[in-house]
């Protein structure tokens, strides 16, 4: 009995780039002639007609299921679903825009067999990316691997191959704060990297405006690091000592010289470092306390609104959604 390749592809308003995915993509399992495979579409709550040709294509095919949200969730719960539902002895982790090569995942399958866990792509290009992205993303992952306790690949995204180990690690974390590249490095297990040149994006536009790569990066440096707070009692500290200098040169001046210390400038400064520094300090705290706050809570990860290519329409057997499609 073969093997199962599962393939999982996050979707949202890509109806303009899902009909050239799909064709790569049965080009690419046409090709495998040891490994079954399944495709998991996670629609994430699109606007446009992402979601009925997805339909039409679990019509025709009975190895696409599709996993359709109740609304928009974001990439990294998307993600997380797909790998809920995946039931392959290895599950492959790609975007639908076609930017990561499909024919790419035959190098991570045979990296595979030869005993790795996690076989992550590195991009050694990224044609048609701004260079304000690459600056930006080329910091964020060193300034996250300054902070963090596990080491973190650099220059990689969500497009790996997992084995079944690994799967259900991940499965069995319940954050809500998800940056999923961070959990496989912290998971551990046999890791490579296998390098590989990024393609532009074949239509559509990135589903990661400046707003959006902010909060990734918030997400991925205070899920993994608490160095934030030690950096925030370090400015403190600063703040103190600058002020405690401050208050013994206005004593020597005043008491060993006939120069006073004439203060309302020095005063305003003063006020408004150690006042910015305290609004940093309760920031940082309070982005820690957030996710606190959002953790018990309790509230599923995501809703899933309907199961496509699945029996009886009732979906996977492994979900964080308490609804089920009942058509």
């Amino acid at each position: 009995m073969n093997q199962l390749l599962s393939i999982v592809v996050p979707c949202y308003n890509e109806e303009e780039v899902i009909g050239e995915t799909m064709k790569r993509l049965k080009a690419f399992c046409g090709e495998l002639a040891d490994l079954d495979v399944e495709l998991i579409f996670i629609d994430d709550g699109s606007r446009d007609r992402t979601r009925a040709l997805l339909r039409s294509f679990a019509d025709e095919d009975p190895r696409i299921r599709v996993v359709g949200f109740a609304r928009n969730f974001g990439h990294q719960t998307a993600v997380t679903a797909g790998i809920d539902a995946a039931r392959g002895d290895a599950v492959v982790l790609i975007d639908a825009d076609l930017q990561d090569p499909p024919e790419v995942v035959h190098q991570m399958i045979a990296k595979w067999r030869e005993g790795y866990d996690v076989v992550y792509g590195v991009r050694t290009e990224r044609p048609g990316e701004s260079a304000f992205k690459l600056a930006t993303a080329r910091a964020f992952y060193r300034v996250l691997n300054k902070l963090s306790d596990v080491p973190i690949p650099l220059d990689t995204g969500d497009f790996r191959l997992m084995s079944r180990h690994v799967v259900d690690s991940l499965v069995a974390m319940p954050e809500r704060d998800r940056f999923v590249r961070g959990m496989v490095s912290w998971v551990g297990f046999k890791q490579t990297a296998l390098p590989y040149r990024r393609a532009e994006r074949f239509a559509g536009e990135s589903k990661y405006p400046l707003r959006k790569m902010l909060k990734f990066a918030t997400d991925g440096i205070l899920s993994f690091s608490t160095k934030p707070l030690q950096m925030s009692i370090g400015l403190g500290m600063s703040a103190a000592l600058l002020s405690l200098a401050g208050i013994v040169y206005a004593l020597v001046m005043r008491l060993f010289t006939e120069i006073h210390v004439e203060g309302w400038t020095l005063l305003m400064i003063a006020v408004l470092f150690i006042g910015g520094v305290q609004l940093i300090c309760v920031g940082i705290l309070g982005e820690y306390i957030g996710r606190i706050y959002n953790e018990v809570k309790h509230r599923p990860l995501y809703v899933v609104q309907e199961y496509i290519g699945y029996a009886n329409h009732e979906g996977p057997a492994r979900s964080r959604s308490p609804v089920v499609d009942r058509k």
